[in-house]
């Protein structure tokens, strides 16, 4: 291993310029003449729209225009989409309704934009935008998606609010194993709704440039082509070579820029009708009101085992909310992402998942971080935890039980599992968590006058979200390989073109720790170059832990082919066959000989065309390659949560934190550990104190930073982190991801370690003090009885 290449914890080349503040994101991007917009939402969750009266509004200093939806639709801009199509049980296409950019007829949460104001700057867009009156009649709202269908009908195309009613897996054979087995575990749960917060808020700037009709976009995106896509094909703003779609530095996504929103349509839109660059840049509470929200099924499980803890089948019926909208991806989330990881670490032999997924009056819900694998993994890791406890079995023996022992598995929802070892990860994490001494561990919390648990969570993921083949089969309207571009610069410099995205992952460290090894040259002789519609070739963007795995093995083609004609360069040069040409380090060789040639010499010549004169040789060096893998990737791993309850405040405190995972190759340790890190918090962040909450009315009571509780420091542990290998054999590298395991893995972690300190199952995410301390109260009278 080199210093710099695969497997180096090679410091971040990128932070420099973010931790001294020169990122560069899309509010700093000024353009000549820009004007700023500001957005009038709905305050109700649902109303018809009598009359929007913009007069007073446009009349106020320093208004440009005030633009509301009846003139998008008068332009005929298109409704945003929806691009995962999901058949029902019964063979029918699921319900997509119309989603205006800007609200012009009915409005379905609060939130939802009606109109915009642009003006020369932001605070008189702001004070406009509270001048413009608009009449709403309100209307009956539905926000419980257990209550959705039998809730008011928010779009006429949806009867009942239903999307669609999905299923995967055999029910009969689920059915005949139930009656079949001794002992059942049912449980109910809910799996509550997340509010995102990147640190950098959502922004578009929009540019319109009417000598070359052309129309550009600078926004907070994680795959810029898919948006110039979504925005060309779809909305129907500009034709795709007259759309150039910009993400400079993005200060976190987590999915939720992922997304095509209403506000980066509107930017353009106006930028082009005014003639003028037109920027908009969130607020945080505008984010709480704006942003894709994830998770928030309501879920009945049930585990059916032998009389020895043999996992006989498993059972699960889930409501999906979608919210007032379909999303982006929102279809496949609770579908094709939740259902098909079912089966988890276990030998499942039938599973059957039903999902209904129904709109609501609430804000739109899509992917973030894990997307359907933290919800699939809840269900899994508390069924299998909660069985353990009622047959009398250790929960580790339980699920030692069950581990599936050979690969390639097919398991009964899809998914193949091609490479693993279970028992490895949860040996490592019980000897890392020292889960021998925790009796005495518990003995002194009790003491103390605290109650001490410890929680499991065996978890699995499918990853390097790709293959064109599979999801094309699901209904994905896209295929999701992946690009690359290798230039080499005549000095022997190196320039990486990806389709990626980095907004956080250390891209433009790992891509170029990748070339430094393949090439044999420093890691500062690399750029990586990327969010750029116009600079970089097609590209599918970041999400899924599918970067490394699908995007550097791009990477290693196009590098490949880099090498195959440098060979062709040095055999000129060396005069030898070019089969005799190996090279190694950064220097080309004669085989059997001293005869050699140093990249940044090949480099070089491979630009003096008359050099070639004759020969089938193109000057230059440059290569694109493109990556379809056949399969996804599957990390998994053993988190061990130990937590201390108060048992007089509910108070918990999260005391050690084990977390063991299978990445298979890694490239940069030290990123995946701040991955993992990243991941834990996000996950310990909604089992113990995220929520967002509406009220009957569909106001949104956890509005704010001051409702809504986000992790910090003091509510984490040190984690004990640890790593155990095995490759991937789905792409050249054996890369399987990381960025989403501690999200994945954490909530149930969580609630497994609080059930077990307090000794109920009655606990719901966010675990809060109130929350712990009520289902305390619940099981006291039992323990007194009990004594």
């Amino acid at each position: 291993m080199s210093a710099t290449g695969i497997g180096a914890a090679v410091r971040r080349k990128e932070d420099i310029r973010f931790v001294t503040g020169r990122g560069q994101y899309t509010d700093d991007i000024a353009r000549p003449g820009e004007t700023r917009a500001v957005f009038v939402r709905s305050p109700h969750a649902r109303a018809r729209i009598r009359q929007v009266d913009v007069s007073a509004a446009k009349n106020m200093p320093g208004v440009v225009d005030v633009l509301t939806g009846r003139q998008l639709a008068a332009d005929k801009i298109g409704n945003l989409i929806c691009g995962w199509m999901i058949h029902s049980k019964d063979g029918s296409p699921m319900k997509m309704a119309p989603h205006p950019a800007l609200a012009a007829e009915t409005v379905n949460f609060v939130g939802d934009p009606v109109a915009v104001v642009i003006a020369e700057t932001v605070a008189q867009a702001r004070d406009a935008a509270e001048r413009v009156k608009v009449d709403y009649e309100v209307l009956p709202a539905v926000v419980d998606p257990a209550k959705a269908r039998s809730g008011p009908q928010i779009h006429a195309v949806a009867p009942g609010n239903t999307i669609y009613e999905w299923a995967l897996g055999d029910s009969k054979a689920v059915d005949a194993a139930f009656a079949a087995a001794r002992h059942v575990t049912r449980l109910d749960i809910i799996n509550n709704r997340l509010i995102p917060n990147a640190i950098e808020p959502r922004a578009a700037l929009a540019e319109y440039d009417a000598g070359t009709d052309r129309l550009t976009l600078w926004n907070t995106s994680q795959n810029p082509h898919v948006a110039r896509l979504v925005i060309s094909a779809f909305v129907g703003l500009a034709p795709e070579h007259k759309l150039r779609v910009i993400a400079p530095d993005v200060g976190g996504g987590f999915g939720s820029k992922i997304f095509i929103y209403p506000e980066e349509v509107v930017c353009l839109w106006a930028a082009r009708k005014l003639r003028r660059p037109v920027k908009w840049t969130a607020e945080r509470s505008e984010s709480f009101l704006a942003d894709a929200h994830g998770r928030d099924h309501v879920t009945h499980a049930e585990l059916a085992l032998d009389a020895h803890g043999k996992i006989l089948a498993l059972r699960v019926k889930t409501i999906a909310n979608l919210g007032a909208y379909m999303s982006t991806f929102s279809s496949s989330v609770p579908t094709y992402l939740y259902a098909t990881l079912m089966s988890g670490q276990y030998d499942i032999p039938h599973i059957y998942c039903e999902v209904d997924a129904v709109y609501t009056n609430t804000v739109p819900v899509d992917a973030y971080r894990g997307a359907g694998r933290p919800e699939a993994t809840f269900v899994v890791e508390r069924l299998v935890e909660v069985a353990a406890r009622e047959m009398g079995i250790d929960p580790a023996e339980l699920r030692e039980r069950n581990f599936i022992k050979s690969f390639p598995h097919q398991t009964p929802v899809i998914m193949t599992y091609d490479a693993g070892d279970y028992h490895a990860s949860l040996k490592k994490a019980m000897e890392l968590a020292d889960v021998k001494g925790f009796n005495k561990r518990k003995r002194e919390s009790a003491r103390r006058g605290k109650l001490r648990g410890l929680g499991y969570s065996t978890y699995i993921e499918a990853c390097g979200i790709a293959p064109s083949r599979a999801v094309g089969s699901l209904g994905c309207g896209v295929g999701l390989w992946e690009s690359a571009e290798v230039r080499v610069n005549p000095t022997g410099t190196v320039e990486v073109l990806t389709g990626t995205h980095a907004h956080g992952q250390g891209h433009e460290t790992t891509f170029a720790q990748l070339v430094s090894e393949r090439l044999g040259i420093p890691i500062e002789n690399v750029s990586v170059v990327h969010g750029d519609t116009d600079k970089v070739q097609f590209g599918m963007g970041t999400y899924g832990s599918r970067s490394a795995a699908v995007g550097m093995s791009a990477l290693v083609k196009a590098i490949d082919k880099v090498i195959d004609k440098a060979k062709k360069v040095a055999a000129h040069m060396l005069e030898a066959s070019e089969g005799d040409i190996e090279f190694k380090d950064g220097k080309f060789t004669v085989a059997g000989t001293d005869k050699s040639a140093a990249w940044g010499e090949v480099a070089l010549n491979a630009y003096i065309a008359h050099k070639f004169a004759g020969q089938d040789l193109e000057p230059g060096l440059k290569e694109t390659a493109f990556y379809d893998p056949t399969n996804f990737t599957f990390p998994a791993g053993c988190h061990i949560c130990e937590v201390e309850v108060d048992a007089e405040t509910g108070k918990t405190e999260i005391v050690n934190w084990t977390a063991v995972d299978d990445f298979g190759t890694v490239v940069n340790p030290m990123i995946v550990e701040g991955q993992v890190h990243g991941g834990i918090a996000q996950g310990v962040g909604q089992a113990l104190l995220e929520g967002a909450v509406y009220d009957n009315n569909g106001q949104l009571v956890t509005g704010s930073l001051m409702d809504y509780t986000m992790p910090r420091a003091y509510d984490l542990p040190s984690f004990k982190v640890g790593l155990t290998e095995t490759k991937s054999p789905s792409n050249p590298l054996g890369i399987k991801g990381c960025g989403e395991a501690g999200a994945i893995a954490a909530p149930a972690a969580v609630i497994n370690a609080i059930t077990d300190a307090i000794g109920s199952e009655d606990v719901s995410m966010p675990a809060t003090a109130a929350t712990v301390w009520a289902a305390l109260q619940r099981v006291q009278p039992a323990r007194r009885a009990a004594a």
